[in-house]
Formats: structure tokens, sequence, C-alpha cells
């Protein structure tokens, strides 16, 4: 499944105020969230000229004409909690919008609906000498900033949300040299492939220890029934009580950025040993994001009590490149 993303910045036209700092930008992690455990970069800026797509490291984790860093959330359930979108660097507010509805877009007509607002609520920030940065996707009535505001780095901007073009929580923050999109990954070598290296706008250690890697397991839980993608999006199985021990059990896991050739590996162990051990068929194309379940029915005594773990796994040419369990105690 592709997602698209045409981001509009029309109605943050304002008059431009110059901000004296430093000649060159320097970011942080704009979300209040830890990288790789809470929150996922799903899709970089895309590199390629033409009708094709390529990240800065020569890889597939971007769409054609994509001009932002897509940082997503899991599920709603953790937008409903309130995750923080944060000021990437100091800067004054150029110009905001707010009071467009959290709604995952599922159809033609919704998406007819945002035409020219598909950035939905959010804020861009001037920076000075040139640089601005947008945030995207901002959850309705969360905005903190006022226009003409200064902020410091890490000000809270308002809070990650579902509004404009979105099908999962995320912010999309996009970098502005001028009228140029800049990739934060990789500057001042932009049109450069390689791998993330001293040439980024990114703080020193952003985040700890970042590592690329696009393909993620980013969800992983229990239901008690085949699982929806559209119920895992919306959140509707964080609630693990109480699992019955006479109905299936079932377990259920979201990855992005799969490639051709991946496998999807699902395994669900319990205080008996192992339940289900299911792998899916190699993909025949890249996938943005897989969901998918597997389980079995309660055995004719019920389940034991005691601890379940499932773990999901994608394998690359059989070797384990991503993984991420989930356990709950069967009372």
């Amino acid at each position: 499944m592709a997602f698209r993303l045409i981001v509009s910045v029309g109605f943050f036209l304002t008059a431009f105020t110059s901000v004296s700092l430093a000649q060159e930008l320097e970011l942080s992690l704009p979300l209040g969230c830890t990288l790789g455990e809470t929150c996922f970069i799903q899709q970089f800026v895309d590199h390629d000229p033409g009708p094709d797509s390529m990240d800065f490291a020569c890889g597939s984790a971007t769409y054609d004409g994509h001009k932002g860093t897509d940082i997503r959330l899991p599920s709603a359930t953790e937008m409903a909690s309130g995750v923080d979108v944060l000021a990437a660097a100091p800067g004054v507010v150029l110009g905001l919008r707010d009071g467009m509805d959290d709604k995952v877009l599922r159809s033609a007509a919704d998406r007819s609906a945002i035409t020219a607002r598909e950035c939905g609520n959010g804020v861009v920030l001037d920076h000075g000498n040139g640089w601005r940065t947008q945030y995207c996707h901002m959850k309705r009535g969360s905005i903190l900033v006022k226009k003409g505001a200064r902020l410091a780095r890490g000000a809270p901007l308002g809070q990650v949300g579902l509004s404009g073009n979105t099908e999962f929580p995320h912010l999309h923050i996009t970098v502005n040299k001028g009228e140029q999109v800049i990739d934060p990954f990789q500057w001042p070598n932009v049109n450069k492939c390689g791998a993330y290296g001293e040439n980024n706008l990114w703080v020193s250690g952003f985040p700890t220890d970042f590592a690329y890697q696009p393909t993620q397991v980013v969800l992983t839980g229990f239901a008690a029934q085949a699982v929806k993608y559209a119920a895992v999006q919306d959140g509707e199985y964080a609630d693990l009580s109480p699992l019955s021990r006479s109905k299936p059990l079932v377990a259920f896991g979201l990855a992005v950025n799969l490639q051709e050739g991946d496998v999807f590996r699902i395994r669900l162990d319990g205080p008996m040993g192992n339940i289900v051990d299911s792998k899916s068929k190699p993909f025949e194309k890249r996938k943005a994001q897989w969901m998918s379940f597997a389980g079995k029915k309660a055995p004719s005594a019920g389940w034991p009590k005691g601890q379940y773990q499932s773990r999901i796994y994608v394998l690359r040419a059989g070797e384990m490149i991503n993984s991420r369990g989930s356990f709950y105690q069967m009372k």
C-alpha cells in the first residue's frame, strides 16, 4: 500500500520576518517520543528527480515527490494519549492553521474534502537566513503558539494528529532553505546518495545512536478474533484486559517499509510452549506497510494461566532484520 502526501503551504503566506540566528540550521527531534521505540521514521525526502523515488541512503523509504520526513506513531492510541510536536530549532512563528478534523482518509471523497489543505493543522517557523520548518497533520485544537511568537528549541507547538492528508498518525516535517526543499539527513551534500553521516542538519547524537533502518516492526499485540488493519490503526486492540481463556488467541503485528522478497513472521508462545509460528510468502513487491495476524482456537480445557508472548519478525534473505514483541499475563 503506497501513501502520497501533497503538502500545501498557501495558508502560511505572511510577511517574512527574519530571525538573527546562525547561518546554518541545526535540528533536534521534533517529537516528544523515543525514536525506534515509541515513534518511527516511515518516510524520508525523495531524492530522485524523475518519476521513481529514492531516499538519501539509496533506499526506498519514500515515494515520488515526497518533500519531508514522516515520523509516525504506532496507532491512534498513542495519539490520543498526547505526543508533543516540538520546535526543532529556535525560531519565530511565521504562520499556523488549526480547526481541521483528525480523520483517516479512506476514500476519494475524503481526499477531495481537504484539497489545498493537505498539510492539515500545522505551524511554520522562520529560523532566519532563508531557513524554515513546516510541521503538518497536528491534532485539532492542540496548537499552543501564536503568529509572531519567538520560540526556543524544543518549545511545544501542539500534538501529533490525523488532520489533512493522513492514513496514520504522524508528523510530516519539511525543511526549506529559501524555496529549496532540504533533506535534514543530507546537507550540504544534497543529491549525493549515501548513508547517514556527518553531512546532515541534526544535532550531535541525533537521536542517540541513530542508524538507518527503515524496515521496522512498529506495533504488536493480542486479540481474540481476526484483526482488521483499520481497527489496529484506530487503537481498538490497545486494551488487553481481559482476554478470555476460552476464546481464540491471536497475535498481530504491523511493519513498515518492507522490500521485495521480505518475509513476515508471527510467533506466539505460551506456558505450554509454541502455539503459532507463521511465515508469509516472500513479498512480490515493496510494501509501505503490512499488517497480519495468526492464532488458534482455545484448547478444550481453555488457555493455561501464565505469560504469553507474541513476537513479529521481518526476515530478509533468511536473516532477521527487525523484530518486536508483546507480553500478556493470562489470569
